[in-house]
């Protein structure tokens, strides 16, 4: 089985920490500020959705859930 690198996980950690600051955002938002392509922000939404971190109320735009994190 594959494990995640470190910075995969560094990266999905700061998008959950961007989304968490900024509200609601878009995929290109994210992709902006990180300087990745829009698939690879689709990809890491997807890890953080499936654990229950993001939802997308609205096509494209993504925003924290109320699951409590603790993010160090």
């Amino acid at each position: 089985m594959n494990r995640p690198s470190t910075r995969m996980l560094d990266r999905i950690k700061s998008t959950y920490l961007f989304i968490k600051t900024e509200g609601t955002v878009s995929t290109a938002q994210v992709a902006e500020e990180f300087g990745i392509t829009d698939r690879t922000v689709q990809r890491d939404l997807h890890v953080l959705e499936y654990n229950g971190l993001v939802c997308s109320p609205y096509r494209g735009k993504w925003k924290t859930t109320e699951k409590k994190v603790k993010a160090s």
